[in-house]
C-alpha cells in the first residue's frame, strides 16, 4: 500500500445474479473493495452469515481439505447463508515436523480445488465468498503480488479482484443495513514462523478502516449494523506507528461485533470478550483484561437524548477447522446479532437452530441493552426467535424456558413455535408469542433457554441451555488462565515491559550481589537462616567464579547490542536477515531496498522464552553449582578438625576421596547428591536450549556455528565450565 490516503472515486456497476441485485464500488486507486447486496425474500430485518477460519490445509494431513469437501458443502446449501467469511489461515504452510514454516503452492491448488467444489455443491453464487489471509498464508511472503504471494493467486478474494487489505459488503433488507467489513492486517512483509504471530495494522489501513464503517454514517436515521471480520484477535494484533490500534477503531464506531479466528479450540471455548471505552488514561486495560467482560452493566441509565451513546463492542473469536471442524452462524436480528458454533466432528448435522431472541446473557448482552430496558426503549420484545434449517421438513418446534432459583431448573414457559411463512423465503423462521416482563430479573442467569425441533422423521435437536436476561443485564464469565492468557493479555503492549524487567532483573542479580561483595564487610552465609539470605548466598558464589560471572553479563550485553542470529526470513531462501530484540533487519521490497525491522513483537516467542527459561535458570544453576561447593569444603574441614589452609590442592582431594570412601553411602557430603541434582537440571536447561536451536535452525535454515554461535553456544559453554570448576573441593 501507498503512505497516503488517496481519496476513493466510487463508480457504479450493476450485475443481475439469480438470487439478488448488487452494487459493487472499487477503485483502481484505492485498496479497498465495497459492494452492496439487496437481500430478497424473507424473513423479514434477519440476515445470517456463515463464519468459517483456520482450515489449514496441508499436504501432510488431506483428513482437513476432504472432510471440508463432505461436509461444508452440504451444510452450506441447508444453512443458505447471505455471505460465507473465511477468515484466515486457509493453509498450514508448516512442514512435517512443524518447524520449517513457508509457502507450499500444492496447498493452495488444494485450496482452489476445495472452495470450487464446495461452491458447486452449496448452490451458493462464488461472489457472496469472502476469505482473508491469516499469518500462515503470509509465511515467507516477501512482498504481496509476487511470486510467493500465493493468496491473491488461488484465493477466491484473489481471483475476484479483491486485492485491497479492507473489503466492505453491506446486506441490505428493507430500510435495516447490515455492514460487514473484512481487515486483513498480516505483515506487509511476511516472514517465516514462528516470528510471525501478530497482526500488524498500519495507519494508512486504520484510516481505510475508517472510512469503510463510516460509509453510511451520512444515513444515521436508518438502522444499521456494523460488523467487522479478520483473522487476529485484538490480544494478538500491534499499535500502528502513531498509537492507534484496531480496538480504537471499532470503538469509535461502536460496532457490533469483531469476529476472528487465530486461537484455536485448544486454549478454551470462552475466547469471548467485551470491550468498552473507558476514560482512566492510567487503566491496566492497555495491557490486560481478567475476565470476558470489562465492566458490569448494573446501575442507573442516563436516558436523556443528550447522554452520549455507549462506546462498546463485543470480541468473538470462533475457534478452528483444523482439528475441532468448526462453523459458526451469525445472524442479525432486528439488531440483535447472535451466533451458534458447529461441531462437525461427530459428521453431519441435520438439523441446526439458531436462536435470535432472546440473546444470550453471558456472550451477547451489551450496556446499551440495559440502557434500552431501563429507558423503555426496547423492541421486538414480543416474541421468542429461532431460524431453524433443516435437511427434512419440521413438524414441530418448541420453546423452553426454566427458572434456576429453586436451585435446579424448573420448567416455568412451554410453547409451540410457529413458522413465519413468505412465497421467497430465504430459510425458516420460527416465533413463539411471550410476555417478557415476566422474565424480568436483576440476576442475569436466572432463566434458561431452549429450543427443541423435530423433523418428520422423528430426530429431535435441542440447543444448548443458554441464560438469557430481559433487563440487559450480562452474566459474568471468567476465563480459565489459559483462556486470560490468549484472550485477556495485550501482549504487543506487554513485550517491551516484560523484556527490559527480564534484563534489569538478572542485571540486577548479577551486579547487587558483586557489588556487597567488594564493598561490604558482612557477606552472605549458608548458617544463616531466611529464603533471601539463600539466593543472595547463592548469587554471591557465582560472583567467586569470576569467568562464569563475567561470562554472563558479557552475554546479556550481547544480546541487548548485537544481532542473536542471521537466517533466511522469506520462502525462497535468497534473502537472508538477522533478528534483535526488536525484530528482524530485513530489506524491505516496497520501499527500494531499504532496511526496516519487521516482526516486532512477533519475535518475542523466541525472545522471552530465552530469557525466562533458559537465561535466567542456568544464573541460578551455575551460582547453586558454586554454593554446593563451597559448603562441601566447609563441611569437610569442619569434619576433619584442619583449616582452609592446612592442605594444598592436591592433598586436600586425595584427602577428600580417602574420606568419601570411609563414609556412608547416603552421606550428604560423600555423595554430594545435591551436586547430581543440579547436574540433571544443568542438562534439563541444555536441552531446552538445544530444542530453541533446533527449532530455529529447521525454521530460518541457519548453521548455528556459522549463523548464532554466541546465541547457541554461550550458555552450554559456561555451564559446562561451572561444572568443570566445581567437580572437587
Amino acid at each position: 500500500m501507498g503512505s497516503a490516503i488517496l481519496m476513493l472515486e466510487l463508480f457504479l456497476c450493476l450485475t443481475v445474479y439469480a438470487a439478488n441485485e448488487e452494487f459493487e464500488f472499487s477503485s483502481a486507486k484505492s485498496s479497498s473493495h465495497r459492494r452492496v447486496i439487496d437481500v430478497k425474500g424473507g424473513p423479514e430485518s434477519l440476515v445470517w452469515v456463515v463464519q468459517l477460519s483456520d482450515l489449514h490445509f496441508s499436504v501432510h494431513h488431506p483428513d482437513r481439505a476432504l472432510d471440508f469437501k463432505n461436509l461444508v458443502g452440504p451444510a452450506l446449501s441447508m444453512i443458505n447463508p447471505s455471505l460465507v467469511l473465511i477468515t484466515g489461515d486457509l493453509t498450514d504452510g508448516k512442514s512435517k515436523d512443524l518447524l520449517t514454516m513457508k509457502q507450499n503452492e500444492e496447498e493452495w491448488v488444494e485450496y482452489q480445488n476445495m472452495m470450487e467444489d464446495v461452491i458447486k455443491r452449496s448452490g451458493l453464487d462464488r461472489s457472496i465468498f469472502f476469505d482473508l489471509r491469516g499469518n500462515h498464508d503470509n509465511f515467507g511472503v516477501p512482498v504481496l503480488g509476487g511470486s510467493f504471494d500465493f493468496f491473491s493467486k488461488y484465493s477466491i478474494n484473489g481471483q475476484l479482484g479483491r486485492t485491497g487489505n479492507i473489503n466492505s459488503v453491506t446486506l441490505q433488507t428493507g430500510e435495516q443495513k447490515h455492514l460487514f467489513v473484512g481487515v486483513d492486517s498480516t505483515m506487509s512483509v511476511g516472514l517465516r514462523g514462528p516470528t510471525n504471530l501478530f497482526g500488524h495494522p498500519t495507519d494508512q489501513l486504520l484510516a481505510e478502516l475508517d472510512m469503510e464503517l463510516s460509509q453510511w454514517d451520512s444515513q444515521s436515521e436508518k438502522p444499521l449494523s456494523k460488523i467487522s471480520f479478520g483473522h487476529f484477535p485484538l490480544s494478538f494484533s500491534a499499535i500502528s506507528y502513531s498509537g492507534k490500534s484496531l480496538k480504537d477503531i471499532f470503538l469509535n464506531h461502536s460496532i457490533s461485533a469483531y469476529i476472528c479466528g487465530h486461537l484455536h479450540t485448544r486454549f478454551g471455548k470462552n475466547l469471548k470478550r467485551h470491550h468498552q471505552f473507558s476514560r482512566h488514561f492510567l487503566s491496566l486495560q492497555k495491557f490486560f483484561q481478567l475476565n470476558v467482560h470489562q465492566f458490569s452493566f448494573h446501575g442507573t441509565a442516563n436516558c436523556s437524548i443528550e447522554a452520549p451513546a455507549a462506546r462498546e463492542f463485543w470480541e468473538w473469536e470462533m475457534g478452528d477447522w483444523r482439528k475441532s471442524r468448526a462453523m459458526r452462524i451469525l445472524a442479525i436480528d432486528r439488531g440483535h446479532v447472535s451466533y451458534v458454533d458447529i461441531d462437525f466432528m461427530s459428521g453431519t448435522k441435520k438439523t441446526i437452530i439458531l436462536p435470535t431472541f432472546p440473546q444470550d446473557s453471558r456472550f451477547m448482552s451489551t450496556s446499551s441493552s440495559h440502557h434500552k430496558y431501563e429507558c423503555h426503549a426496547m423492541v421486538s420484545y414480543e416474541t421468542v426467535r429461532a431460524l431453524v434449517f433443516s435437511v427434512s421438513p419440521i413438524v414441530s418446534v418448541m420453546t423452553r424456558i426454566y427458572d434456576s432459583r429453586p436451585g435446579y431448573l424448573n420448567l416455568v414457559f412451554e410453547a409451540p413455535m410457529r413458522k413465519l411463512v413468505d412465497n421467497t423465503s430465504r430459510g425458516d423462521l420460527y416465533v413463539a408469542p411471550w410476555n417478557y416482563r415476566a422474565f424480568e430479573d436483576p440476576i442475569p442467569n436466572r432463566y434458561w433457554l431452549q429450543i427443541e425441533a423435530t423433523d418428520f422423521m422423528g430426530r429431535s435437536t435441542s440447543t444448548d441451555l443458554r441464560p438469557f436476561s430481559i433487563n440487559g443485564l450480562s452474566t459474568m464469565i471468567s476465563w480459565t488462565w489459559k483462556e486470560f492468557m490468549v484472550m485477556g493479555c495485550q501482549w504487543a503492549a506487554l513485550y517491551y515491559p516484560m523484556f527490559w524487567c527480564a534484563v534489569y532483573f538478572i542485571l540486577s542479580i548479577l551486579l547487587i550481589p558483586k557489588a556487597l561483595l567488594i564493598f561490604s564487610i558482612r557477606h552472605f552465609t549458608y548458617k544463616n537462616k531466611g529464603f533471601l539470605n539463600g539466593i543472595g548466598f547463592v548469587l554471591q558464589e557465582l560472583c567467586r567464579v569470576p569467568f562464569t560471572w563475567f561470562g554472563f553479563l558479557g552475554y546479556l550485553f550481547y544480546l541487548i547490542l548485537f544481532p542473536w542470529f542471521f537466517g533466511k526470513v522469506f520462502t525462497d531462501g535468497k534473502d537472508k536477515g538477522y533478528m534483535t530484540y526488536m525484530g528482524w533487519v530485513v530489506k524491505s521490497f516496497n520501499q527500494k531496498g531499504k532496511h526496516e525491522y519487521a516482526g516486532s513483537p512477533d519475535i518475542m516467542v523466541v525472545v522471552l522464552p530465552h530469557l525466562f527459561f533458559v537465561v535466567f535458570p542456568a544464573i541460578l544453576l551455575t551460582g547453586a553449582l558454586a554454593t554446593e561447593k563451597q559448603i562441601s569444603r566447609e563441611k569437610f574441614l569442619s569434619l576433619t578438625g584442619k583449616k582452609e589452609d592446612d592442605y594444598d590442592q592436591e592433598e586436600r582431594s586425595s584427602l577428600w576421596y580417602d574420606y568419601q570412601g570411609s563414609r556412608k553411602s547416603n552421606s550428604c557430603v560423600g555423595n554430594r547428591w545435591i551436586r547430581k541434582v543440579l547436574l540433571v537440571l544443568c542438562l534439563a536447561v541444555c536441552w531446552k536450549h538445544f530444542m530453541n536451536c533446533r527449532a530455529l535452525i529447521k525454521a530460518y535454515e541457519m548453521n548455528p556455528i556459522l549463523n548464532f554461535p554466541g546465541y547457541s553456544l554461550t550458555i552450554p559453554l559456561l555451564l559446562a565450565y561451572t561444572v568443570y570448576k566445581t567437580r572437587s573441593i
